[in-house]
């Protein structure tokens, strides 16, 4: 993404500025770039380029005296900038953390909310930054087993075991107490209407809705059986997203209001569902600042990317963290993280 009066030695200079800044949150001079080994420059001319590039909006000086420090425009045109081989290099895990990542992934045989929810702290041990995860929705994956237990006279829950490997437990609650053979009724009808079967293409009809007798019917297991389905639908529509390492987001700001501030907007799982599909539809895998459009995490930059089972985007792995992020490092990350789990969830 050009910018007018930005040539290769001004990128270069905003390069080494934005790499010391995220290294170590101290305001950038002109000197200190110009210490900086394969650096071939003088300090004035160092000095002279920082002011073009602070003219530019790429970045700002927060004293007088002081150095300069990136801005969001700044920080978007080095992730522009960045090549394959910058990102492979920076984000280079250590032989512990590809160990760790390994025997996760080798050894992760668990039902699919519990992968998500321990990939998302395993993300976010490697990175040091929250990280969000979302997986396939339940709506889509065939049904193997369904069950009613009853509870208590008024009370009970409705078990599905999906192809994915996810459970779906949902409550439900009786208008009369049912005797067992009733829970058996309709655990009988939801299994021959669901199994084997999409739980967004069942269409569950209580029989003798259309007004006709029938001596047959159980009036109570089905009202039953209508609420069990209605519950399952609502159950599978429900987003799988899990945040892991919330309390990086500590050590990320300062300002106490800015914390609280992401984590209530975190909180919202409707919100981070609405960032990460609209990060995947615009094909977007950096968010910087405010360009994610979601005003309480201006202060953030997401790195997103698409988690993909059999050819199809199935759920997404991403890191929010503050715009002084290493982008490389989290770049390549979350790549072979969502890499991993696509591998993962495709194995069953």
């Amino acid at each position: 993404m050009p910018t007018s009066g930005v040539d290769d030695r001004k990128i270069a200079i905003l390069r080494k500025v934005i790499e010391h800044y995220v290294s170590t949150g101290q305001p950038v001079g002109s000197s200190h770039i110009a210490s900086l080994p394969g650096v071939t420059v003088s300090a004035a001319t160092i000095r002279n380029e920082m002011a073009a590039l602070e003219a530019e909006g790429l970045l700002a000086q927060p004293h007088t005296s002081a150095g300069r420090v990136p801005t969001d425009k700044g920080y978007r045109m080095y992730v522009d900038h960045l090549t394959s081989t910058d990102v492979a290099k920076a984000g280079k895990l250590a032989a512990a953390q590809r160990q760790q990542l390994g025997d996760f992934f080798d050894t992760a045989h668990l039902r699919l909310e519990d992968t998500l929810h321990r990939t998302s702290l395993l993300l976010a041990q490697l990175t040091n930054y929250t990280a969000v995860v979302t997986g396939p929705s339940a709506v889509e994956a065939e049904v193997r087993s369904v069950q009613v237990v009853s509870l208590n006279e008024r009370t009970g829950t409705v078990v599905a075991v999906l192809s994915s490997g996810e459970i779906v437990n949902e409550p439900i609650e009786f208008d009369v107490a049912p005797t067992d053979a009733q829970v058996t009724k309709a655990t009988e009808r939801l299994r021959a209407a669901f199994v084997g079967k999409s739980l967004s293409a069942v269409s569950f009809a209580p029989r003798g809705a259309d007004g006709r007798s029938d001596a047959s019917i159980d009036a109570v297991a089905e009202k039953i059986a209508t609420q069990a389905a209605t519950a399952l639908g609502a159950g599978s529509s429900k987003e799988n997203v899990f945040v892991g390492g919330t309390a990086s987001l500590t050590r990320a700001f300062d300002a106490v209001e800015v914390v609280r501030s992401v984590l209530e907007t975190l909180e919202q799982q409707y919100v981070v569902v609405s960032l990460v599909r609209d990060m995947l539809n615009r094909g977007v895998s950096v968010a910087i600042g405010a360009e994610h459009g979601v005003e309480p995490l201006s202060a953030c930059s997401v790195v997103l990317a698409p988690v993909v089972r059999d050819g199809e985007t199935v759920g997404s792995v991403g890191v929010l963290g503050p715009t002084r992020m290493n982008y490389p490092a989290a770049l390549a990350t979350v790549e072979v993280v969502s890499d991993r789990l696509g591998r993962r969830l495709a194995e069953g």
